[in-house]
């Protein structure tokens, strides 16, 4: 039987599966293969389908804004639970009060760091959206707008609503407490009466903490229950910063920068 020639050789022709019914919001990039014929030596063009899909609005997660979940709200129930199971797991491995809000403290700390970055980002976003020059939210320079950051950003950002008041100390000025009435981490803990110097807002405290030495200013933060009968879960965060941040402080201030 005579060969058949390379030019009468047929191949099959290259087959696209056509699209899901349950992906045909989507859309499939193709590309294009240049193959050598072996018999003919010329190249043959083979169509491959991609298996990388994209939305039909050809936009994906990394086009999302960052801020499109700012108004969001967590439910109580929600952080009362996780709440309860951190400061269980705290209690059976410390060995006292102090211990017990060292490692409440050390909880809420790396939260503090992050939540600098987010609230001088958003910010910045603000302030290009609204294309103003001068943004809502800034990096601190002095004591001043660090405790207004404090109370009328973070607090907003973390429960909704500013602090209920702050306060400098009249013995040493380095240090400052900012008063929260009703702190959300000691609506859901009950503490036992052979405990009760124990303050759960010591998370909260941490949170300070961290956010405070973020942006440069080191102090340590305490909570400490000041209760009344009007307002038996008030409790006091007593900032105490360090010397050299009170030495900063009274250069710039000479230098007239606020």
């Amino acid at each position: 039987m005579a060969a058949i020639p390379p030019s009468m050789t047929s191949y099959p022709p290259s087959h696209t599966s056509s699209p899901s019914r349950h992906l045909s919001q989507y859309s499939a990039s193709t590309a294009t293969t240049i193959l050598p014929d072996r018999s003919s030596g010329t190249p043959t063009s083979l169509i491959s389908t991609s298996t990388l899909r994209y939305p039909s609005t050809r936009k994906t997660i990394y086009d999302r804004n960052l801020n499109r979940s700012r108004n969001a709200e967590l439910s109580r129930s929600a952080f009362a639970y996780l709440f309860m199971e951190m400061v269980a797991y705290a209690h059976k491995r410390v060995k006292g009060i102090q211990d017990f809000e060292k490692r409440l403290n050390e909880q809420g700390y790396p939260l503090g760091v992050k939540l600098l970055d987010l609230l001088l980002y958003r910010g910045s976003a603000v302030a290009q959206s609204s294309e103003s020059k001068r943004s809502d939210v800034t990096r601190p320079l002095r004591l001043l707008p660090l405790l207004n950051l404090l109370t009328t950003k973070l607090y907003p950002l973390l429960f909704s609503r500013p602090a209920d008041s702050l306060e400098q100390s009249t013995t040493n000025p380095g240090e400052y407490m900012i008063i929260d009435n009703t702190p959300l981490t000691n609506q859901y803990i009950s503490v036992p009466k052979e405990m009760n110097q124990l303050s759960v807002a010591a998370y909260i405290a941490g949170i300070i903490e961290g956010l405070c030495d973020a942006a440069g200013f080191s102090c340590k933060a305490s909570a400490h229950n000041t209760g009344t009968d009007v307002w038996p879960n008030r409790t006091v965060f007593l900032i105490k910063f360090e010397e050299s941040v009170l030495e900063r402080e009274r250069e710039l201030e000479r230098q007239g920068i606020k």
